[in-house]
């Protein structure tokens, strides 16, 4: 059972950055930990004012429910739904629960929704995840990170969004290996172990056994990207975390997660996230606030 850091309450803390970029890429709206035990708490997803916004809510304590469609979900502790607003869904604390403990990240932008449709598209909306998992400890130490007023800026939300996605797509696909074909799944561990090396198509083909055009067309249909797609955006996910250490030059982590130099990382990377992969580490500007995190 988790027990609340002394340093946390039960609040959501917004965001609100200037940067049209976050609209192009990934950002971050809000994060919270909250109990309701009030069937008040009632979200109907045709019916709120926001927008294009992605809803990533877990369960701690208690339970509620959630209608997607036609078909209602019990969230005990340990589930989690994903969900974009507006869609046709209701989530609420029903009158047989006494209460409902949950954390909760709120998302926006393009890469957003396209990372929320392929993830969705393989694992529905309703997700298994132990409490140890990288998901919810990388909520968990983002609300750590806003309690203690050390989120700074647009880009640095940017980059967290991002790694969220990348975090709980790759759990997605780490549960579904054990459904890949024999080859698919020596290829996604050859590609994992080896990305840090300069590796080619050729060399992740190599690993499965098959034909190039069989082992290509096979990898896509199961995965739901190219070798090479997957290769990049399990660099990229490693870049994002390396970036956080101030020490390590931009040339170093292209090196370190297998880029030939810094020039084609850079460009990956902006392809990927859509700012250069220093940019949203400089000139940082603090400013502490209580509830919404904002710069000017």
């Amino acid at each position: 059972m988790l027990e609340k850091p002394q340093s946390l309450t039960h609040d959501t803390y917004g965001f609100q950055f200037k940067g049209e970029h976050q609209k192009r890429i990934a950002g971050i709206h809000s994060v919270g930990w909250e109990e309701k035990n009030n069937t008040d708490y009632d979200w109907d997803g045709l019916k709120r004012q926001e927008q294009d916004v992605i809803i990533f809510q877990y369960t701690l304590r208690g339970f509620g429910h959630i209608r997607i469609k036609n078909k209602t979900y019990t969230l005990k502790p340990g589930k989690a739904f994903f969900i974009k607003v507006p869609s046709n869904h209701r989530y609420y604390l029903p009158q047989n629960s006494k209460n409902w403990e949950f954390i909760h990240l709120t998302l926006f932008g393009e890469e957003t929704i396209r990372l929320y449709n392929a993830i969705t598209e393989k694992a529905g909306h309703i997700l298994d995840l132990n409490i140890s998992e990288t998901p919810i400890t990388h909520i968990l130490n983002l609300l750590k990170n806003a309690s203690d007023n050390k989120i700074h800026d647009a880009y640095e939300t940017s980059a967290l969004a991002y790694s969220f996605l990348m975090t709980l797509q790759q759990h997605n696909r780490s549960q579904k290996n054990m459904l890949y074909p024999d080859s698919i799944a020596q290829a996604t561990y050859f590609i994992k172990n080896h990305y840090n090396f300069p590796i080619t198509l050729d060399d992740i083909v190599n690993s499965s056994g098959l034909s190039k055009y069989h082992f290509t067309r096979l990898f896509r249909d199961t995965v739901g990207l190219t070798p090479i797609k997957y290769l990049a955006e399990i660099r990229i996910n490693k870049a994002i975390e390396l970036l956080k250490d101030q020490s390590l030059k931009v040339e170093d982590i292209a090196l370190k997660v297998g880029f030939a130099n810094s020039n084609y990382f850079c460009k990956v990377f902006r392809s990927s996230i859509g700012i250069p992969p220093g940019e949203y580490r400089r000139s940082k500007s603090y400013m502490p606030v209580d509830y919404l995190i904002r710069d000017y």
